[in-house]
């Protein structure tokens, strides 16, 4: 494999991409994904593929992208002015999956490929990830099962890498406005170049290829639980700060439209279905407090599991 086999890539990413989606229509067993293709007029295009009102899920998206361009857009060159005007291409394959049930979590994946060449300068590269779950109504075990099939996958790359990460994706999963975490988080990493380019790759795929392993499970055991009238409200109010998360802070989101990229994928992320409520607390001792003052604490939780 050559020092940056952008190929090898984007042949992973699109079965990735594939599988997922194979694994989520069985789980959801009723809804299919819808497939589109889309270009864009200053190079690339992607593969979008959304379900909505499945079984299980009321709306997901699982989209692949490759597009590319002779000025980086704001956003990426904010940390990296060395970069402004530098030829780029970008890869990636990113996930949403909103299910219906209240009982059963929200979930992000995105594993990403970045190349640019500066005028002056030698070509850069760098992979980045990861993916985090966004609770309504907690369970420790689901904490539990997610955290552990994500530290496992970061194993094989280093005893610090797992805790590293979740301590980034606490960082930047976090609603400064807000003063809380989106969920429970899991795994993010950006930037990532150690200089051995098979390496880099293999941690992507490690990341990428062990999402449904960690979601899949809770999704099964969430996707039937009984509900009412009050969890669906619930549900429907936490989802706003999952939009304003999206909307405000959220890089892909900024980097996709400032890049010109397709809106109605960039923006497959965002729910059906939300609502926002004027200064809404929940009851003391509920389920609903519970959310906020146990799980969304960015808490280790493996420590006294695993760890």
């Amino acid at each position: 494999m050559s020092i940056t086999d952008t190929e090898a890539v984007r042949h992973y990413l699109l079965a990735l991409q594939a599988s997922i989606c194979d694994r989520l229509t069985e789980l959801d067993g009723g809804g299919e994904f819808v497939t589109e293709s889309w270009t864009r007029p200053e190079g690339g295009g992607g593969i979008s593929r959304v379900i909505a009102d499945g079984a299980v899920i009321e709306k997901g998206g699982v989209n692949f992208s490759h597009v590319m361009g002779e000025t980086m857009p704001p956003s990426a060159t904010a940390h990296r002015p060395h970069l402004a005007g530098a030829p780029w291409q970008a890869m990636g394959m990113s996930l949403v999956i909103h299910p219906h049930n209240p009982y059963a979590p929200t979930s992000h994946a995105n594993v990403r490929f970045f190349s640019a060449t500066p005028p002056n300068g030698e070509p850069v590269w760098w992979f980045g990830g990861g993916y985090d779950l966004t609770p309504y109504y907690g369970f420790e075990d689901d904490c539990v099962h997610w955290h552990r099939t994500a530290r496992d996958a970061c194993l094989p790359f280093g005893e610090k890498l797992y805790a590293d990460y979740r301590h980034w994706c606490d960082e930047y999963f976090y609603l400064r406005h807000r003063n809380e975490p989106r969920g429970i988080g899991g795994l993010f990493f950006d930037d990532h170049n150690t200089g051995d380019f098979d390496r880099d790759f293999a941690l992507m795929q490690a990341v990428g290829d062990s999402y449904m392993d960690a979601y899949g499970p809770i999704l099964a055991r969430r996707k039937d639980h009984p509900y009412g009238e009050r969890e669906r409200d619930f549900q429907l109010y936490r989802r706003g700060r999952y939009v304003e998360f999206n909307l405000v802070y959220d890089r892909g989101t900024l980097f996709g439209l400032q890049s010109g990229g397709r809106t109605e994928s960039i923006l497959m992320s965002l729910p059906p279905l939300v609502r926002w409520d004027y200064n809404r607390v929940p009851e003391p001792g509920s389920a609903e407090a519970r959310l906020t003052e146990h799980f969304l604490t960015a808490r280790n939780w493996l420590e006294t599991t695993d760890d």
